[in-house]
Order: C-alpha cells, then sequence, then structure tokens
C-alpha cells in the first residue's frame, strides 16, 4: 500500500521558488544598507561638522542637482573616454607581450626584470615625468594610463600561459596541432582565467592613476579634476557624489563586462565555477 503524497508536497510554493533571487537580492543588499545606516549615524550624531561630512539625502540631492544641471556626465564622459583609451591601450599591449613571454624564453628574459622592477612603483611616482615628456592634457593621461595598469596585466598574462598544463600540450601535439591552433585552441583558452584576472587587476590600477592625474589638473574635466575642485570649497556632498559614480561604474563594468565575459568562457568551458 502506497503512501499518498499531498499535491503541494510534490511542487513547491510560489515563496520558495522565489527565495532564492530575493535571498541573493537581500545578501547583496545587506553591505550596502549597513553601510548606509552606520553613515547617517554619525552624520547625525554631529560626530563632525554637516559641511564636512554630509547625510545620504544631501549627497544625493547633490548628485541629482549636477546631473540635472550636465556637469556630472560631462565630467564621467571625459573620465571613461581616457579609461577607455589607456585600459584598451594597456589590455592590448599588456597581454601581447604577457602571451610573448609565456612562449618564449628570450622575450621572458628581457622583459620580466623590466616588469618586476616597474610593477611595485606607485603609479602617481611617474605622474610627474609623464606630463613633463607629453605635457598636460590628454595624451599624457591616456599614456600613463596604459603605463601603469599594462604591469598587472602582463604579469597575469604570463603566469597563465606558464600555468598551461603539460599534458594538454603535448596531447595537441601528437593530434598534429600547429602552432597556431596550439595557441587558439590549447594556450590561449588555458591562460584566459589568468588574463581575465589581469585585467581586473589593471582596470582597478588605472581607475587609480587616472583619477590622481586628473586631480592634478592634467586636464580640464574628469571626476578626479571634479572631486579634487570640491575639495578646494569644501563641498563635501559634490566629492562624495563623484566617489559614488566611481564605485558604481566600477560595478558595472564588473557586472556587464567581465562577468558576462567569464560566462561566455571559461564557466562555459568548465574551467570555472
Amino acid at each position: 500500500m502506497y503512501d499518498i503524497v499531498e499535491f503541494q508536497d510534490i511542487v513547491p510554493s510560489s515563496a520558495a521558488v522565489d527565495a532564492g533571487p530575493l535571498r541573493r537580492v537581500a545578501r547583496n543588499a545587506f553591505p550596502f544598507i549597513v553601510v548606509g545606516a552606520v553613515w547617517e549615524a554619525v552624520a547625525h550624531f554631529g560626530l563632525f561638522p554637516p559641511r564636512l561630512f554630509p547625510s545620504l539625502e544631501t549627497i544625493a540631492a547633490a548628485f541629482v542637482r549636477l546631473t540635472l544641471d550636465g556637469i556630472l556626465p560631462h565630467h564621467v564622459a571625459q573620465t571613461l573616454l581616457r579609461l577607455g583609451a589607456g585600459f584598451g591601450l594597456a589590455a592590448l599591449i599588456g597581454v601581447s607581450i604577457g602571451v610573448l613571454m609565456g612562449r618564449s624564453r628570450r622575450a621572458e628574459d628581457i622583459f620580466l626584470p623590466v616588469v618586476s622592477i616597474g610593477a611595485p612603483i606607485p603609479g602617481l611616482a611617474y605622474a610627474p615625468l609623464f606630463l613633463l615628456w607629453f605635457g598636460l592634457g590628454n595624451f599624457s593621461s591616456v599614456l600613463l594610463v596604459a603605463f601603469v595598469s599594462a604591469f598587472p596585466i602582463i604579469y597575469n598574462s604570463w603566469t597563465g600561459v606558464k600555468a598551461v598544463k603539460e599534458i594538454w600540450v603535448r596531447s595537441a601535439q601528437a593530434m598534429g596541432a600547429d602552432d597556431r591552433r596550439m595557441f587558439r585552441h590549447v594556450i590561449l583558452p588555458g591562460a584566459l582565467p589568468y588574463i581575465l584576472t589581469g585585467l581586473r587587476l589593471g582596470l582597478a590600477q588605472a581607475w587609480r592613476i587616472l583619477v590622481g592625474v586628473e586631480m592634478l589638473a592634467a586636464v580640464p574635466w574628469g571626476l578626479g579634476w571634479l572631486i579634487f575642485g570640491a575639495r578646494e570649497f569644501l563641498n563635501t556632498d559634490v566629492m562624495m557624489a563623484g566617489i559614488a559614480v566611481i564605485a558604481i561604474i566600477g560595478l558595472a563594468l564588473e557586472k556587464l563586462v567581465f562577468q558576462p565575459l567569464e560566462q561566455f568562457t571559461v564557466v562555459r568551458w568548465g574551467m570555472m565555477t
């Protein structure tokens, strides 16, 4: 005699089905809620003057005002243009040099000492040299962003190529793969998780050095220039609005660029979870 199982025990309820996405949203929002609550507590208990530590409402009002006036979008557009040009150049050169180092011992002997010496130096230390060599403006800013952000991309690309399993290479050689197919089907997919990590680190470096060089008045527009200019007039709300935009753009690049790229490549290939 079989036990009769009720239909509601077999089919999950709508609440149970929706619990997964709701839980993920709550988990992602929880840190922001905590930080916002702490910020509001500090702002309202008078630990700092309101001029130096504005409330979230004041920051949001500054954000809306600058956006409606067109000031903030113009600063964002200028910064993103420099970031895209500098980081794109760094990605192209960095991945190429890193893969070449991983495949050629001679290239490794030439570039590795230079990368090992140049990478630990803070990016802002190069800024005065680039401003002297190439002058003020976009050209020096883009070159500096490309130069500084290329180091982690080169290093991680080189590490990724060196980390490709030897058995994969030997198996491809045994099946008659030439150098082109070897690179396309074995070396590049095997090194791609490291390359993506290098691109993430390079993008973080690009953000830091770009905002810093914009603060040095190398350019007339940009988020760094906006933040540094607001400091002179104690417009902390404007400064925080600019910082919030940088964080939002960084989060958007991670969610809309790197994660889909990972899902389409290394996760789809079963190399990452």
